[in-house]
């Protein structure tokens, strides 16, 4: 049981950063689709599958968090570039706050307590 919950957060969990990372990346640098990917299997722990991420492009760009645009690709076929819309930059710079504000608290919970002295 034990091996099954920990499993099952650490998804929840990645599911919500994964999603940070992307909009964090589009919002440093124009980006394709590959690039995320490559970025982000660089991250230990975060397990993407490749369809995972368009997947989740395709919802930004629904929710209006991302426009996309067809650029030609000197390699081979055009290739989709992603940029954050005003609406993305908006909610990245309120997800990001309300990540910072989530890891202090977190990380200030997770420090021992010393005992109180009598």
């Amino acid at each position: 049981m034990n091996a099954y919950f920990f499993e099952n957060w650490t998804n929840q969990l990645r599911k919500g950063v994964l999603e940070l990372c992307i909009l964090n990346d589009i919002r440093a640098r124009k980006s394709y689709g590959y690039d995320i990917v490559r970025t982000l299997a660089r991250i230990k722990g975060l397990v993407i599958e490749t369809g995972s991420i368009y997947n989740i492009l395709g919802r930004f760009k629904r929710e209006g968090l991302v426009r996309s645009s067809m650029n030609k690709s000197p390699d081979g076929p055009p290739r989709v570039c992603y940029t954050l819309t005003m609406q993305g930059e908006e909610m990245i710079i309120r997800m990001n706050s309300y990540w910072q504000a989530i890891s202090t608290v977190t990380d200030s919970i997770k420090k021992p307590r010393r005992p109180k002295k009598r």
